[in-house]
């Protein structure tokens, strides 16, 4: 038996929507269009949501497997987080898509969208339920459709002005959400060192 909290739907529904920044890429689908590359929105959503939800369940297992908890994970992504923000914030490029070249939309396109947001969504499982984390990553999929649908039209609507801003507004709240994260998960763990003590 389990309920929905809209609080914890809105907070996760922020965190993923700030990690991912398809709002930040934006411009970089644009580009990608200007120069001809044909990008499916429809097979950028579905296989970013398969993604994250095979990762959403299976990432407790690899977690045991290497025997790591979820407080200590959770530690090490409000970190990866805090230095997102930070990029967000100060406009420096510190993750970079390094990949390999190949489809527009697999490659420069989805990987961007969960390259980062895998240890934010395991690192959620320590604050909130799992029902309410789905709602809130199909939620953000759906934007993701939406935006990569209507590239042009979002920035023609908003401008690149509101775009800039945007990204800026959700790196102090996403550097925020990660110092509430760091501090929360290593009570935990100095909780849990002291008892075993």
């Amino acid at each position: 038996m389990f309920y929905l909290d809209l609080q914890e739907i809105v907070s996760a529904f922020v965190v993923l929507f700030a990690v991912i920044d398809v709002t930040g890429l934006l411009p970089v689908f644009i580009d990608f269009q200007n120069k001809g590359m044909k990008i499916s929105p429809v097979k950028a959503a579905i296989y970013s949501l398969i993604a994250f939800v095979a990762f959403l369940f299976a990432g407790n297992a690899i977690l045991q497997l290497f025997q790591v908890d979820i407080s200590s994970f959770a530690v090490a992504g409000s970190l990866v987080i805090f230095v997102m923000a930070i990029e967000m914030i100060f406009g420096v490029e510190i993750f970079r898509n390094d990949g390999p070249g190949g489809s527009a939309t697999l490659v420069p396109i989805v990987f961007p969208l969960i390259a980062g947001s895998f240890t934010a969504l395991l690192s959620l499982r320590a604050l909130y339920s799992l029902p309410d984390i789905l709602i809130a990553l199909v939620l953000n999929i759906v934007i993701v459709y939406l935006v990569l649908r209507y590239a042009f039209m979002v920035e023609k609507i908003f401008g690149k002005a509101f775009v800039y801003v945007l990204r800026k507004l959700f790196g102090i709240i996403l550097l925020a959400i990660s110092v509430r994260m760091f501090v929360s998960n290593l009570t935990k763990l100095l909780e849990s060192f002291v008892s075993q003590q």
